[in-house]
C-alpha cells in the first residue's frame, strides 16, 4: 500500500483563487471547500486508499514565540479563512484523516506522519502532496517523495537535489541563509540560491561551514564576502534554520490502518445537502473501500 499525504492549507488556498465564488444554503461561501473535497474524491477514485489531509486551524503556530515576523492570518482574506473549519469537518464526514494544526503548523504534521508511515514495512510509497520547499527536508531515498500533483511531478531524493543543489538534510539550512518570504523570514545578506547550493552541498550544515573562509572549498566564489554576512548574523540564521526545521512529534495515528478510507460517514450526506454537491454523495457512496 502507498500513503498520500495532502496538504489541506496549500489546496484550500489554490482553489480559493482558481474557482468561481460559491455560497452554501445559508449563505456561506464554500467554492474552495468544495474544490478541495472534489480533489481529494478523485485520488480515492483513482486507487488511493491511504490518506491524511493536515490544514493550519489556525495560521499563527509556536514560531511566532521565536521569531515576531513569522507569517500571521493577518492580509488573508476572510472568506478563506472562515472554510478551514468547514473544510476540516467536510473532509472528516467524507471519511478521511484530518490533522487540524494549532500549535504546530500543517507542514510538522506532514513531516511527522511521513516519518511515521515510511516505519511501517508494509508501506511502498509515502506521497506528501504538496509543492512547499519546506517539505523537501522529509523526503527520503525513493521512498518518501514529494508530490506536486499541480504539475503532476514527483521528486524524490535525487530531484530535490536537482532542484535546490544539496540534500534533503540540507534544506533547513539553505532556507535560514536564502529566506523564505512565505513564511516572513529574510534570510542572509548576500545568500541567494546558487550560492547556499554552492556552500551547502561542500559543508551539508552551518556549524560544519569553517569560520576562515580561506579554508572553504576553492569551488566557492565569493567566499570572503560569504563568511563574513554569515558570521556576522550567525544568531539570526541559527534562528532562521529553528524556524524552517519541520517538527517530528506532532500526534497524528499510532497505525497507518488508521489513514485507510472506509467511505463516508454517515452526516457526509447532510454535508453535500448544505454545500449543494449532490454529486460529490453520489461519487463517495458509489465507491467500495479497499
Amino acid at each position: 500500500m502507498d500513503v498520500h499525504l495532502i496538504d489541506g492549507t496549500y489546496e484550500l488556498f489554490r482553489y480559493f483563487f482558481a474557482v468561481p465564488a460559491a455560497k452554501d444554503v445559508s449563505g456561506q461561501e464554500i467554492g474552495a471547500v468544495r474544490g478541495v473535497l472534489t480533489s481529494v474524491l478523485s485520488m480515492i477514485e483513482r486507487g488511493t486508499t491511504h490518506l491524511g489531509v493536515a490544514t493550519d486551524h489556525v495560521v499563527e503556530s509556536f514560531r511566532n514565540d521565536l521569531y515576531p515576523g513569522y507569517k500571521t492570518s493577518e492580509g488573508v482574506d476572510p472568506q478563506l479563512l472562515s472554510q478551514f473549519p468547514i473544510l476540516e469537518e467536510a473532509l472528516s464526514a467524507m471519511g478521511v484523516t484530518v490533522w487540524p494544526m494549532v500549535e504546530f503548523e500543517a507542514d510538522d504534521a506532514l513531516a511527522s506522519a511521513a516519518a511515521k508511515a515510511a516505519l511501517d514495512e508494509r508501506v511502498g510509497l509515502v506521497f506528501i502532496c504538496t509543492p512547499d520547499k519546506d517539505l523537501g527536508q522529509s523526503v527520503v531515498g525513493t521512498r518518501v517523495v514529494q508530490l506536486d500533483r499541480r504539475r503532476d511531478i514527483v521528486r524524490d531524493e535525487a530531484g530535490i537535489v536537482e532542484k535546490f543543489g544539496v540534500k534533503p538534510h540540507s534544506i533547513p539550512d539553505y532556507l535560514a541563509v536564502v529566506g523564505d518570504s512565505a513564511d516572513g523570514f529574510p534570510g542572509v545578506a548576500g545568500w541567494g540560491a546558487k550560492a547556499a547550493a554552492s556552500v551547502l552541498s561542500q559543508y551539508s550544515h552551518l556549524e560544519n561551514i569553517p569560520k576562515d573562509w580561506r579554508e572553504w572549498h576553492p569551488s566557492i566564489r565569493k567566499a570572503r564576502s560569504l563568511s563574513e554576512s554569515l558570521f556576522t548574523a550567525w544568531n539570526d540564521a541559527l534562528l532562521f534554520r529553528k524556524l524552517a526545521t519541520l517538527r517530528m512529534d506532532v500526534p497524528v495515528f499510532d497505525a497507518v490502518d488508521e489513514l485507510r478510507w472506509q467511505g463516508p460517514r454517515a452526516n457526509f450526506e447532510d454535508f453535500c445537502r448544505r454545500l449543494k454537491s449532490p454529486d460529490l454523495l453520489r461519487r463517495a457512496t458509489a465507491l467500495k473501500p479497499v
